[in-house]
């Protein structure tokens, strides 16, 4: 890829209110990627929702003074034929089938945390995003074999891990998740973030910080950090980092992004999460999939969430303003893609990939979250020391569960879906387990393979 002879790039999911405007910000502020022609291609099943980002991002680029050529459509193949590189963040019904995923597991008796990546709740999210992940690869296979694809979906790890095993595409799951860790321990020390250098690495919304130091000075900064967790408040910023800290005292390193994340791969976690309220509705006015009316999804309880007027205004959503701030990001998409096609090696804090030796107590072929070196020649993920053992046990139960979903999917097999719940931490009842099963291959039969 070259930024000479231009850049063609495919964002699929383009109306995502958290990823599509952003990246398209992003790509249009980078004087790297306009050294030649950048077009970009919008596509969403919504067209309204594509038409609305193409709108925004022509607006963006008038502003900038660009001539990037800027276009949508609903169709995925017009999107992805001949790209350089595409870019997916997609969730149908998001918030529907969030709630289903948190409530019927608990509804059945497993207490877990969050229901996104993890926890039984984490598996189905990914059995339904599975398929338009792999038909997005699919269809790269067909129309653009060399390109690079660039995940935001969640969960990252194992839609990542779906695209490896199953097709020839190469696959790279993005997440800020690794800056959220960085800030808690730049909070803990006192100190600004920018004069900290961290190095990371487990699995998506589940990695620990291997070393951390004075980016001036290079003094390892661990044992001042323990200092200051042995000296401090426990109940600080509690929702955050409770659990964190009890994870660091036990195991020895500092884990990310927040409890709220890390939690769910952990049996014991919900004594430090009020997880609740995540999408608290009153179950004697009926079910959100039955009623149509979708919770509020509290994401975190550190803000002042429950601080509202009894009664609010109504909102709708609306489309992204150009007239408001052009500033990045701060995703790392577009600095890949700058690296890969501008001749520009970087170190990329956290990229989703196989292992393949990165860490080396970990399955080859399980998605791990690692740092890389990214450049022309394609993205180098940076060899990282062993995990502590007790860690890298957490991990590897978390692998198995990757590897068997994916299977699950592949062969449409109840059996080895049934294998990667009962082996979730929090799942302590088969006779439930498969009752939870059943339930969920029932509500959400649409989204999902037809299992056998």
């Amino acid at each position: 890829m070259s930024g000479v002879d231009g850049l063609k790039v495919a964002v699929i999911g383009a109306g995502s209110r958290s990823f599509g405007p952003s990246i398209v910000r992003d790509m249009l502020l980078s004087d790297a990627l306009h050294e030649g022609p950048l077009d970009i291609r919008l596509m969403d099943v919504v067209e309204r929702h594509a038409v609305e980002t193409r709108d925004y991002a022509r607006a963006v680029a008038a502003r900038l003074g660009r001539k990037s050529g800027i276009e949508a459509t609903t169709r995925l193949e017009e999107a992805v034929d001949g790209a350089s590189i595409v870019v997916s963040a997609i969730e149908v019904n998001r918030f529907l089938y969030w709630s289903q995923d948190f409530h019927i597991p608990r509804k059945h008796g497993f207490r877990q945390v969050f229901g996104e990546n993890g926890g039984p709740g984490g598996i189905f999210h990914a059995l339904r995003n599975m398929g338009p992940t792999v038909e997005i690869a699919r269809a790269m296979e067909r129309l653009c074999p060399e390109a690079l694809l660039l995940n935001f979906t969640n969960p990252e790890h194992k839609l990542c891990e779906a695209v490896t095993r199953l097709t020839s595409i190469r696959c790279v799951g993005l997440c800020h998740g690794y800056f959220m860790g960085l800030r808690q321990i730049a909070d803990m020390l006192g100190v600004p973030e920018e004069n900290l250098e961290a190095l990371a690495c487990g699995i998506n919304h589940f990695t620990w910080f291997q070393s951390i130091r004075d980016k001036s000075t290079g003094e390892d900064l661990y044992p001042l950090l323990r200092q200051r967790d042995a000296e401090g408040d426990l109940l600080h910023d509690w929702h955050e980092i409770g659990l964190g800290r009890i994870l660091f005292r036990r195991f020895g390193l500092w884990p990310s992004p927040a409890a709220n994340h890390y939690g769910e791969y952990i049996r014991w976690a919900e004594e430090f999460v009020a997880s609740e309220l995540q999408f608290f509705y009153d179950p004697a006015e009926g079910h959100p999939w039955h009623t149509g009316h979708i919770p509020d999804f509290v994401y975190s309880l550190s803000h002042p969430v429950t601080e509202r007027p009894l009664v609010r205004e109504k909102t709708t959503a609306r489309p992204p303003d150009p007239n408001g701030d052009l500033r990045p990001s701060g995703e790392l998409a577009v600095p890949i893609m700058e690296a890969m096609t501008c001749d520009d090696r970087r170190l990329m804090e956290a990229v989703n990939v196989p292992n393949r030796g990165a860490i080396p107590n970990l399955p080859d072929e399980t998605v791990v979250e690692v740092p890389a070196m990214v450049d022309r020649e394609g993205i180098h993920p940076c060899r990282m020391e062993p995990l502590p053992e007790a860690i890298a046990c957490l991990l590897r139960v978390q692998a198995s569960i990757q590897q068997l979903v994916v299977e699950a999917y592949a062969e449409q097999s109840r059996q080895k879906l049934l294998q990667a719940v009962l082996l979730d931490p929090v799942v302590d009842s088969y006779r439930r387990a498969v009752e939870m099963v059943d339930e969920m291959l029932s509500l959400q039969a649409e989204l999902l393979p037809r299992f056998r």
